[in-house]
């Protein structure tokens, strides 16, 4: 299993992630349900020098699954958009797509 790496650089992660996703619905993304939950649960289960916590292993496991998913799904949507068919494309057009051109033929025909 890979290292997790630190629970604030975690937590990091997951608000950047609450912040792209916020941003197409117009409203700050500290107002949103998810980011107040994300932020308590972190509070609540992080370590003090007269506690030890065993839920914040869990937590931080959750935690960077759930950011993986969430970068996951980004990006995926990003691929979708770049690369989703547009119905048919001309013959330049694909040859362009994948850096070769056409040759030209004699006479003006192309």
């Amino acid at each position: 299993m890979a290292a997790l790496g630190s629970p604030l650089r975690t937590l990091r992660g997951l608000l950047r992630e609450l912040r792209h996703a916020g941003g197409r619905a117009g409203r700050p993304y500290r107002d949103t349900p998810a980011y107040q939950h994300i932020v308590a649960a972190f509070r609540a289960n992080r370590v003090t020098s007269e506690k030890l916590c065993r839920a914040q292993q869990e937590l931080h496991f959750r935690a960077a699954t759930y950011l993986c998913l969430l970068r996951s799904v980004r990006e995926h949507e990003a691929l979708h958009q770049e690369y989703h068919g547009r119905g048919e494309r001309s013959p330049e057009e694909v040859a362009g797509l994948v850096g070769f051109s056409l040759p030209q033929q004699p006479g003006g025909k192309g």
